[in-house]
């Protein structure tokens, strides 16, 4: 069977490298390995979510499923005031992300291992960005999208991205019967990013 990212123990030899990604007007160092999301360059998916989350009012930030931690180091850096955490199934991931915090200095980060939201229990976010693994089927993504508003403040928000061509549809659809308000918030390369706000104040 073949090994994907969300695998909690990869199995894969280890092949560590650097990759170097300009983002949001900094640049970043991230390294990755076999057995995590996307090792080569930054996924398109990614890319668009970073450039297009808003991290206005946002004190406190989940990076749900961080993989190697693009997502939740570039809002720690953008956002140096919030308070970002970091989770993500894969054993492998979670050492990465770990070491990619220190590697770029972004104290405002705490980065956790476990599955879904189990690590965070009890706690409230203003803001949840998510790149889910569509591959792991709706019977994962889903219940993630529905869990989290569980997890946000009054006004909290969730971001989600996906590929157009594999769910976006159902997963927006989904997020009209889980949140408030969902809607398609951009589109570009083959990706689009959804919005679920837990009240219509909590949109920008």
């Amino acid at each position: 069977m073949a090994e994907h990212y969300f695998t909690e123990k990869p199995s894969s030899e280890r092949s560590i490298k650097e990759i170097t990604v300009n983002i949001r007007g900094f640049s970043f160092k991230f390294l990755t390995d076999r057995g995590v999301f996307s090792r080569g360059k930054l996924d398109r998916g990614t890319r668009l979510l970073i450039e297009t989350m808003n991290l206005d009012r946002a004190g406190r930030i989940l990076d749900l499923g961080c993989g190697y931690g693009p997502i939740g180091i570039v809002a720690a850096r953008i956002s140096p005031d919030s308070e970002v955490f970091m989770v993500d199934v894969n054993s492998r991931a979670h050492e990465l992300a770990r070491e990619n915090v220190r590697l770029n200095r972004v104290p405002n980060v705490k980065v956790m291992l476990g599955n879904g939201f189990e690590p965070v229990h009890g706690t409230k976010f203003d803001l949840i960005l998510c790149n889910p693994p569509i591959r792991a089927g709706k019977s994962v993504v889903f219940p993630l999208i529905t869990e989290a508003r569980e997890f946000l403040s009054p006004d909290g928000r969730l971001l989600v991205v996906a590929r157009t061509k594999q769910g976006s549809k159902s997963i927006l659809k989904h997020m009209s019967e889980v949140f408030d308000l969902a809607r398609e918030i951009e589109k570009g390369g083959g990706y689009r990013v959804m919005e679920g706000a837990v009240s219509i104040n909590g949109l920008r």
